[in-house]
């Protein structure tokens, strides 16, 4: 029977190699106040590549990869997924161990600290298995150089001793397949990544993605919903399922407290404005951003590090977790002088902008 063997990760922040959690509400980040999955809310992962709403290229050249080694009645090769947050690359693997038939074993880059951390699940590993290795990229550079010829030649070296005594071991490894993730693809040096087979990135979704896949998690937790809630949530989702699950529970609970339980278009605003979510799907520290680059610094330019603290924030998280979403929306420009405001973001926020607010539609290319 197919297992999944966890590793747990060690707290995120503080490292340099990656930002650390954020207690955002729209954060694409599991945050440590979400709910405990109930066994029901576990099912809201898809398990094929079939129940998978998305990413409609991606699915295709994994199914042409995953139906290639199941005829040969080999192990897959091995796949890097990179992209935000909450977009599916932890799904994704799953849902390769499922159709490979295979067990799944899950670790994260933090949590390999030493070479022998790594061997040890190497060892346990059979043929066919999936490791899933989440965060890849905050791999120490000593991991890596044990991982290069698992990954390319399925071998384990070993340094057994110290000094004048110390002998090399190498063991073989069953063919396995390794999955990584990352959410900072510069980060990833070029040698590991380029004994990837399939490198691809996961964009983020359309509404009518994000309909469905609300559809369908009301349907496990057994919210009643219609089409216009559907609609009206999977809109201020930021192109996330993540962020879209989130609100659901969210809207869910509103209606049970506020409403009758049933989820219409009017509850479901009334449930997101409750929640400090507008229809852009900015919450509250997002707009306090924005609202602290038009109201205190006249629509910018303004440095990063200004920026962060006249709102609280430390800079990475400003950074990684805010602007991303703001730049997307054509709401804030990155300049060689510092962040700008644009008329978008201006006219968003119901404030009188100055004449010198920058038109972000009128800028070729700066979407694109």
């Amino acid at each position: 029977m197919r297992k999944e063997l966890l590793s747990p990760d060690p707290a995120d922040a503080g490292d340099p190699r990656g930002a650390g959690p954020s207690n955002e509400l729209l954060s694409p980040e599991p945050v440590p106040d979400d709910p405990v999955e109930t066994e029901t809310e576990v099912g809201l992962r898809p398990r094929t590549l079939s129940d998978f709403v998305g990413q409609r290229e991606l699915k295709a050249q994994l199914g042409v990869i995953l139906g290639a080694a199941r005829q040969r009645g080999q192990a897959a090769d091995h796949l890097l997924f990179a992209g935000p947050p909450g977009l599916g690359k932890t799904t994704l693997a799953h849902i390769i161990a499922v159709e490979m038939d295979a067990e799944l074993h899950i670790t994260s880059g933090p949590a390999l600290e030493r070479a022998g951390d790594l061997a040890a699940i190497l060892t346990k590993l059979e043929d066919g298995d999936v490791l899933f290795i989440d965060e890849i990229h905050r791999l120490s550079r000593v991991i890596e150089e044990v991982l290069y010829p698992a990954m390319e030649d399925f071998k384990l070296d070993l340094v057994l001793g110290k000094g004048p005594a110390a002998r090399t071991l190498r063991l073989d490894l069953p063919r396995f397949t390794l999955v990584g993730a990352t959410t900072r693809t510069g980060l990833i040096t070029g040698p590991l990544r380029d004994r990837f087979g399939l490198v691809e990135r996961l964009d983020y979704y359309e509404p009518a993605d994000l309909e469905s896949i609300v559809a369908r998690t009301a349907r496990i937790l057994g919210v009643r919903l219609d089409d216009e809630g559907a609609y009206e949530i999977a809109k201020r989702s930021r192109g996330t399922p993540r962020i879209a699950n989130r609100l659901l529970r969210q809207v869910r609970d509103f209606s049970e407290v506020h409403r009758e339980g049933f989820v219409d278009g009017k509850v479901a605003q009334e449930g997101l404005t409750f929640f400090g979510v507008d229809n852009l799907g900015l919450d509250k520290p997002t707009r306090a951003i924005l609202t602290a680059l038009c109201s205190r610094f006249r629509g910018g330019p303004v440095g990063l590090s200004t920026l962060a603290i006249s709102v609280s924030e430390p800079t990475e998280t400003v950074e990684d977790v805010y602007e991303p979403f703001l730049i997307q929306q054509g709401l804030l420009m990155r300049t060689p002088r510092g962040r700008v405001a644009t008329l978008e973001a201006w006219q968003h926020l119901g404030l009188l902008p100055p004449a010198s607010a920058a038109d972000v539609s009128a800028i070729p290319g700066l979407l694109d």
